[in-house]
């Protein structure tokens, strides 16, 4: 392996996806356990859990799959412990789990739906960042990688609590690595752009569809395998000096 192959080298690196089994947390998953990480990927459906659980045991890395809701408060320090006994620690987490519940803007959006929006985006980064920092704080070493968005930075009249949410998350990620900063604890956010997955299908058959690809310079739409890398790069040795970051990928849209 060479020097520079060797910085992004995560092997003997444990990690955490949340929402890791669909979109963009699959390829951040199946990115990393690439890069050499076992891969603990924690979601809600079952049946997606063990497909991509059997997509990582391909590639050969110990991994696992456990279902969790990041919203059922009380679960995430079990599920968190019992990544870290099985898989033998924690070094990485990613914070991807995420809803988008189309309100219609500030004077339709029920408070139901404000609410499971941003616990499941805020509240559960947070709790779970939290859990990850008091073990890496430890070893006096971790990533945590937020999921932003390009919504972090841009307001929608449809999606308001998705891009308060998200939008409080590059804040949490500053306050987080400065606090962490001292701990040699590295935390930074990927905001992506219009990525194709499930959460997005509706958007491409719209309307929005050729406003979006005129706006990115890209002029197409992202894949989900297309985030890992910034992931794999954030997670790296490469990027031990760099904290409190956003980090867009999305084609250019965040430029115009």
């Amino acid at each position: 392996m060479t020097e520079a192959a060797a910085q992004f080298d995560l092997s003997g690196r444990v990690a955490i996806v949340t929402g890791g089994n669909r979109g963009i947390g699959r390829g951040i998953a199946i990115g990393l356990a690439r890069a050499g990480a076992s891969v603990a990927v924690l979601a809600r459906d079952d049946k997606k859990n063990r497909a991509v659980l059997a997509e990582l045991h391909q590639i050969g890395r110990p991994a696992l799959a456990l279902r969790l809701d990041v919203t059922d408060r009380a679960a995430l320090a079990p599920a968190m412990a019992r990544v870290e006994r099985e898989l033998n620690g924690l070094d990485i987490l990613v914070n991807n789990a995420g809803i988008a519940i189309l309100g219609g803007g500030v004077l339709t959006e029920s408070a139901e739906s404000w609410d499971a929006t941003v616990e499941t985006h805020l509240n559960a980064s947070f709790l779970l960042s939290q859990l990850a920092a008091r073990s890496m704080v430890k070893r006096r070493s971790g990533k945590i990688i937020n999921l932003a968005s390009m919504y972090s930075f841009f307001g929608s009249s449809l999606v308001p609590s998705y891009s308060a949410a998200k939008g409080a998350i590059v804040q949490l990620t500053k306050s987080m690595a400065i606090e962490f900063a001292p701990h040699n604890i590295q935390v930074n956010a990927i905001a992506p752009g219009w990525i194709e997955t499930d959460m997005t299908a509706r958007v491409r058959e719209s309307p929005m569809n050729d406003e979006i690809l005129l706006r990115t310079p890209a002029g197409r739409w992202g894949q989900a395998d297309e985030v890992s890398g910034a992931a794999i790069f954030l997670a790296s040795r490469a990027a031990d000096f760099i904290t409190g970051v956003t980090l867009p990928v999305d084609g250019g849209y965040s430029i115009r």
